[in-house]
């Protein structure tokens, strides 16, 4: 197998909220509704068993008008501080969210995984702008539920 480094995306965001903050964010669906995807993206929740082996059903609706059905499976689970879902439809790939408590705040390390780096490269610049904005708009709900001031 290739080295995980050489086939995921790996980004880091540092949140003036505390782990369980962050984590009532990913772990509450009408949450998770408001924050999941890029900009411009808005999401429709039909299942969300946030257990391991739960399944997770969701269609993202895009800026374009399309409709993107999600099919996601938790595979990992641990309050406040992991969340991991494998994708298993269109793009395979493994998401895992980790939530480190750091000066006042959390770090946020988020690391997307596809099986092949072959298959990460066809895609990686799409994934790099969608994986950040992924963490600002989770950034963004945190700050609305806590009142936090976003960090510059």
């Amino acid at each position: 197998m290739e080295p995980i480094e050489s086939r995921s995306d790996s980004r880091r965001k540092w949140l003036e909220a505390s782990p369980p903050a962050v984590f009532s964010a990913m772990s509450d669906p009408d949450r998770v509704a408001r924050w999941w995807g890029p900009d411009g993206f808005t999401n429709t929740i039909h299942q969300f068993e946030f257990t391991p082996g739960g399944q997770w059903l969701l269609t993202m609706h895009g800026p374009d008008g399309k409709h993107y059905p999600n099919e996601s499976r938790f595979t990992r689970i641990v309050a406040d501080q992991i969340f991991e879902i494998e994708h298993l439809n269109g793009h395979h790939f493994f998401l895992t969210i980790e939530l480190v408590p750091v000066d006042g705040g959390t770090e946020v390390r988020w690391q997307q995984t596809f099986d092949t780096a072959e298959h990460y490269q066809r895609i990686a610049e799409f994934v790099a702008s969608a994986n950040e904005q992924n963490l600002e708009r989770l950034a963004a709900e945190v700050d609305r539920a806590t009142g936090a001031a976003s960090p510059q």
